[in-house]
């Protein structure tokens, strides 16, 4: 007679007896990380352009990153992918976005490899390295590494942080929120925010508290381990949220308007050092008027915008002061890699006039012209009643001296700060390395002062190379020639290529053949701020630097490109094929991200709610999506059925039933009948399909309502309507909502009202 053994004997190496005592025990060795092996932690800071810490030449208070750059290194030719999500996936990596499979921002699987919106298999990330070498993992933040349809209570979660290496996380998982009240996960899961903006409560001093209180605790159970910190704050992304002392503090500082200040850092740069003497300072960017052009109203409003800004980016500073505070005080600091650097360069979203409520500009393509509207909230700017953004001419003096902003692959959309501290390694306090390097460079560098070889399996998946090198040559050497070799660029199809001290690069107009695209060629060893094209000059350069950009590009999987900004799936939906699209949604805390949210935009739609209440005292929201910035809320109040559009915070529709809602049983439905043209329609509401009330919703939105989430049986975060309070939870017994979208056919009454309503 045989017997089976089970996995866990057949891996034992020791000896399995009848007894023990003629057995020998064993066990097995949990990964311990390599002796004096540091702690390492990534600060990512979000849209925070070349210029804007104090250390690289603003006026902008940041006395706490200044110190971190006086006892470490500063690296002045360092550059990103020009967006949030592909930069931290290169970062977290150590290889080239496309390459993982994030060409741009994490919004969909477009069906090609270099676009899944998650980060491959083959490429692990310095989380599930350092977890198999001994170390705690955290990861504290943004996350933005995963499509928008698995931000949900059903996942999937492999792509979450916990599947991707880390054993704690706190955070948020989209690419921007509320910094005054935002949607929050924890682990696997949405949570509420602790406490509310009007009890003081700002994510900033939220995120760096979560990250202290995982060192303390990992410090605390595992004193021996090392830990891996990942601490990805949302600002200074919009909306630019700061508490009003810090705001106050900048009180008339920008008076002097964008042209003064921009000349006044460049000229601060050069006296850091941090730019070349021979640096020039090229002309505005196209678009960007003269300061002295300007309406004594438009300085009035742009200058506040800064002020916010700057009072946003200080308020950031202190909390960084305390948590590399902390790391001192537990004897920490000197062993502990810290790594800051910021994304990608200060962006354009807010347009020519900025915006109280950037999402104006994302539904109007950044023609914003609303100056008087803007004006009329200048102060509310900061505060949990703004979601809020600065204008262009900002955005240009936060690259000084580059040209360009975000999503550009000219130096003003790549080139950032790179802050590195450890001063266990670092002697050279305060110096600055002016190598070339690239984000894909930060992980090899770290794995190199650990001593740990990238492995060649992890999960069972055979891995990729790494695209990048180590720094740690720069350590000892402001003089050491790089070590890189070659850099591709490539963003909604804007395209560069750096190779030995030369850059082509070639803007991209949506829409456009990529065959229309006019390439520059820039000498980068000689020309920092590229203010020189020398495309006529040296054809036979450019040429070859072209032609090795296509032959790089299909190599490195930077290929198809697509040139767009807004990607979408191709799901089979009412607006593509004209079917009828049916889904249920029950009752549920766990929001839905807008990816996963009915889609009410350019088609018919109705909403059917099925309830039943018990008294007249039984209201609350059915269905909702966004919040006090834009959305929609359908709920019942007062015994009466109200649908309030919010229009980007600005037009509100409300339409009530003029019939009550009975107790007991009941349907509950909205129906919205789009206008021929488009840009509004007719809303009708109908009480157990006895129609009770219509309105005209002369606006909706043309992209996204606004930021939020959907939701069933609450309205989270903050209200659509100002007549309730977050979250205003059905009270009643809500089974299901049904929502549908078809086609559907326009009467003439129905056209007649909507042109009345528009006169």
């Amino acid at each position: 007679m045989s017997v089976q053994k089970n996995s866990a004997q057949t891996s034992f190496q020791g000896v399995i007896g009848r007894t023990v005592q003629d057995s020998v025990p064993w066990w097995p060795e949990r990964p311990k990380a390599p002796e004096g092996a540091p702690n390492v932690v990534y600060i990512v800071l979000d849209d925070t352009g070349f210029s804007h810490l104090g250390c690289y030449g603003s006026d902008i208070s940041t006395p706490n990153i200044d110190k971190l750059a006086e006892g470490g290194l500063r690296y002045s030719n360092f550059h990103t992918t020009a967006i949030c999500s592909p930069t931290r996936a290169s970062l977290l990596t150590g290889r080239d976005a496309h390459s993982v499979g994030l060409s741009f921002v994490a919004l969909s699987d477009t069906g090609y490899p270099n676009n899944r919106s998650r980060i491959s298999r083959d490429s692990a990330l310095i989380s599930e390295t350092l977890k198999a070498s001994g170390y705690s993992t955290f990861a504290v933040g943004k996350w933005h590494l995963l499509p928008g349809d698995e931000i949900s209570f059903a996942g999937p979660f492999e792509d979450w942080p916990l599947g991707r290496g880390f054993e704690h996380y706190y955070g948020f998982l989209g690419g921007e929120t509320s910094q005054w009240n935002p949607e929050l996960a924890m682990g696997n899961e949405r949570i509420p925010q602790p406490r509310r903006a009007e009890e003081g409560y700002h994510l900033t001093e939220d995120l760096t508290d979560k990250a202290i209180d995982y060192i303390r605790k990992q410090k605390s159970a595992a004193p021996e381990r090392p830990f891996f910190c990942y601490l990805a704050y949302g600002a200074t992304h919009a909306p630019h949220h700061a508490p009003q002392s810090y705001i106050d503090a900048y009180k008339g500082k920008y008076d002097k308007g964008w042209d003064v200040v921009r000349e006044e850092w460049f000229n601060r740069q050069k006296e850091l050092g941090i730019i070349p003497a021979n640096a020039e300072l090229p002309p505005r960017n196209p678009g960007i008027r003269a300061w002295a052009d300007l309406s004594a109203d438009e300085q009035k409003l742009f200058a506040r915008m800064q002020e916010v800004f700057a009072g946003f980016l200080q308020h950031l500073d202190d909390h960084i002061g305390r948590l590399v505070g902390y790391l001192e005080e537990i004897g920490q600091l000197d062993n502990t890699v810290i790594v800051l650097l910021s994304d990608n360069g200060a962006s354009p979203e807010g347009g020519l006039l900025g915006s109280w409520n950037e999402w104006k500009n994302f539904n109007l393509g950044m023609r914003n012209d609303d100056l008087a509207g803007e004006l009329a909230r200048i102060n509310e700017l900061g505060t949990p009643a703004a979601y809020n953004h600065y204008p262009l001419g900002w955005a240009q003096v936060g690259n000084t001296p580059l040209k360009w902003y975000k999503t550009f692959v000219h130096a003003g959309g790549v080139k950032d700060p790179l802050i590195i501290h450890y001063p266990n390694r670092i002697k050279d306090g305060g110096g600055i390395r002016s190598q070339y390097h690239h984000v894909s460079d930060v992980t090899p560098t770290v794995l190199d002062l650990i001593g740990i070889e990238p492995p060649e399996s992890v999960n069972g998946y055979a891995q990729r190379p790494l695209d990048g090198v180590s720094l740690q040559y720069t350590f000892d050497s402001e003089e050491a020639p790089t070590r890189k070799e070659i850099q591709l660029y490539e963003m909604v199809g804007n395209r560069a290529i750096w190779q030995q001290g030369w850059k082509a690069v070639a803007r991209h107009v949506p829409g456009t053949s990529f065959e229309e695209d006019v390439w520059e060629l820039y000498h980068t060893d000689e020309d920092f701020s590229e203010n020189r094209n020398l495309a006529d000059k040296h054809p036979e350069k450019l040429r070859h630097l072209i032609d090795l950009w296509w032959s790089e590009a299909e190599t490195r999987g930077y290929l198809p490109l697509n040139g767009t900004y807004y990607l979408s799936r191709g799901d089979n939906d009412a607006r593509r094929t004209g079917q009828k699209l049916t889904r249920t949604y029950y009752p549920s805390d766990f929001g839905l991200d807008v990816a996963l949210s009915p889609n009410t935009r350019n088609q018919n739609y109705s909403f059917t709610a099925y309830v039943e209440r018990e008294s007249v005292q039984d209201e609350g929201v059915l269905v909702s999506f966004g919040g006090r910035f834009g959305g929609y809320s359908l709920f019942v109040q007062q015994n009466r059925l109200i649908f309030h559009y919010n229009y980007l915070g600005e037009k509100h529709t409300v339409i009530t039933s003029e019939l009550e809602v009975p107790v007991g049983a009941a349907r509950l439905r909205f129906e919205f009948l789009q206008a021929p043209e488009g840009g509004g329609g007719t809303g009708r509401l109908f009480i157990n399909e006895v129609k009770a009330g219509e309105g005209i919703i002369p606006q909706v939105a043309s992209m996204v309502e606004g930021p939020g989430v959907f939701s069933v049986g609450e309205n989270e975060v903050t209200p659509v309507s100002l007549v309730y309070e977050v979250p205003f939870r059905f009270s009643g017994l809500l089974y299901k909502v049904d929502f549908q979208a078809e086609s559907l056919n326009f009467d003439e009454d129905q056209k007649l009202q909507l042109e009345l309503a528009k006169d």
